[in-house]
């Protein structure tokens, strides 16, 4: 054993696990190198979901822009069939002979006016529903196909 007379003298034979700085620094490096890796695969899973939402989005504002034009096509042709339905009953009032004449030809226009305006709700309220289910798909998609990831994982 070694003695400590002073504290200017060294300790010799004194037995202490050996330490490898090699080693250490390898094992350093492979957690760091892991690391990196599984922030690689991070980013990259991160960078396709961004990606892939992205497209969804671009979709689904391309199908709004398209059925948006549809429904305002729709709305526009109601309106005109609408006004010329509207002046063609005024010319017919303005060649009729008598009051009840006039009031058969108004009570005829209105229940025509109200079986058009029913049918064209129901063709505008069908174009808004098919707009609406294609607008919601594209990120419906990309909605279910995540869920079904994160149960898989």
């Amino acid at each position: 054993m070694a003695k400590i007379p002073d504290k200017t003298e060294t300790i010799e034979n004194v037995e202490s696990p050996i330490f490898d700085p090699s080693k250490a620094t390898e094992q350093v490096r492979a957690v760091v190198d892991q690391g990196v890796e599984q922030s690689k695969q991070a980013f990259s899973k991160l960078s396709s979901d961004a990606e892939t939402t992205q497209k969804a989005l671009q979709s689904t504002f391309e199908m709004a822009k398209t059925n948006g034009n549809e429904v305002s096509l729709k709305m526009i042709a109601a309106l005109r069939d609408n006004a010329e339905a509207g002046f063609t009953h005024l010319e017919a009032l303005v060649a009729a002979k008598s009051l009840s004449e006039c009031i058969e030809l108004q009570a005829a226009f209105l229940r025509k006016q109200i079986e058009k305006s029913a049918e064209q709700a129901r063709s505008l309220q069908a174009a808004m529903m098919r707009a609406s289910e294609d607008m919601s798909k594209p990120i419906k998609d990309v909605f279910e196909k995540a869920l079904k990831e994160r149960k898989a994982a």
